[in-house]
């Protein structure tokens, strides 16, 4: 154990907080330029709407409030008189904020200034799809389905601290490590050793970090890479992505899962393969675009779309831009990847209600 280092506490701190707020890199793209992802360039400009005013609260995904964050303040230097406040959590806790419409946006929160600016949740931002009885329970409530808006691509990422040496897994190891149902077969690991670490490693215990029950990213963890398995008890679940990388960068001997948007320097993404034999694949932008990388998911924003009436004119404003490329470029540079000029026409089209058709949609589709 002495001989292996561990960074000073107020060392850590302040890279971690440095890197997250930036959108940091991993650490193998720590030593050069992250590369940024790019914008199709086929998605229409943003025409801005005048004389808009409103307030529009979105809650959930913990991943998607950095983003969401952003993508709100630039969307008001085109719309100064709406206000938009994003309030976290963690995207299975908004659901039912989502539903029973009552928001917790107080005084000071976000970007909002004085009183709460809305009891109600216009928008949920959500890091997995719903399922089927979460829809069921939006239709009983308002007699129709949840509109879904994919806004982003995000991975799931295995993170490590800096200095372990480990540098791939396959899903099976993925399982066996963080897994109590062993899902996809593959015997308990426990220690280092058994992921192949030698020496002063191999019979260091893996101590497990992820996110708490409130978090989409936990649920697509749990569906996608442990086969709707279990975690296993020891798991330290945190209520945040940033909580659970200081972590990691505090504990040599530590790993864990958040999504690609809170990479850091102090610790590493790993590579991950399909099943064993193939090469492993790393989160970068080309493998999660083409998705070729094994943990990719769509972050989506849900609007509440009675198709017998028209959004909000403030709400639908937001949406609209939310499919520019303007945004678009905003989400770009957030450490997650944009959608195609396909899928923002799809988007349009769903939120007034034509599936194939993109009648209306000249304001935003050229």
């Amino acid at each position: 154990m002495n001989s292996l280092y561990r960074p000073s506490r107020r060392n850590v701190i302040a890279g971690v907080v440095s890197a997250l707020c930036l959108c940091s890199l991993t650490a193998a793209q720590a030593e050069e330029p992250r590369m940024q992802p790019v914008v199709d360039s086929a998605i229409a400009a943003y025409q801005p709407t005048a004389g808009l005013s409103g307030a529009i609260v979105i809650a959930g995904s913990d991943t998607m409030q950095p983003i969401l964050m952003r993508v709100a303040a630039a969307f008001k230097l085109w719309q100064p008189n709406i206000k938009i406040a994003i309030q976290g959590g963690g995207s299975d806790a908004a659901l039912r904020a989502f539903i029973a419409d009552q928001a917790t946006i107080r005084r000071g929160d976000a970007q909002v200034k004085g009183h709460i600016i809305s009891g109600h949740v216009s928008l949920l931002a959500s890091s997995r799809p719903l399922a089927a009885d979460e829809q069921a329970s939006v239709k009983t409530r308002y007699g129709f389905t949840a509109t879904e808006v994919p806004i982003a691509l995000d991975a799931i990422v295995v993170y490590v601290n800096q200095q372990n040496p480990l540098r791939a897994l396959t899903l099976e190891q993925v399982d066996s490590v963080f897994s109590a149902s062993l899902n996809r077969g593959g015997p308990a690991i426990t220690t280092w050793g058994q992921l192949g670490m030698t020496e002063a490693w191999a019979q260091q215990p893996i101590r497990l970090y992820g996110r708490d029950k409130r978090s989409g990213t936990r649920t697509m963890f749990l569906q996608t890479a442990l086969l709707n398995g279990t975690l296993k008890p020891e798991v330290k679940e945190e209520p945040g992505s940033a909580m659970e990388i200081l972590d990691l960068s505090r504990d040599l001997f530590g790993i864990g899962y958040a999504g690609s948007g809170f990479q850091a320097s102090t610790v590493r993404a790993l590579a991950i393969a399909a099943v064993a034999g193939e090469t492993p694949v790393e989160p970068t932008v080309e493998t999660v675009t083409a998705k070729t990388y094994a943990l990719v998911r769509p972050l989506y924003l849900y609007a509440k779309r009675d198709p017998k009436a028209q959004l909000e004119p403030a709400l639908a404003e937001f949406l609209r831009y939310v499919n520019s490329k303007e945004a678009q470029e905003v989400i770009a540079r957030s450490g997650v990847y944009p959608i195609s000029r396909q899928q923002t026409i799809t988007n349009l089209n769903a939120l007034q209600g034509t599936e194939t058709s993109s009648i209306g949609l000249s304001a935003s589709v050229q």
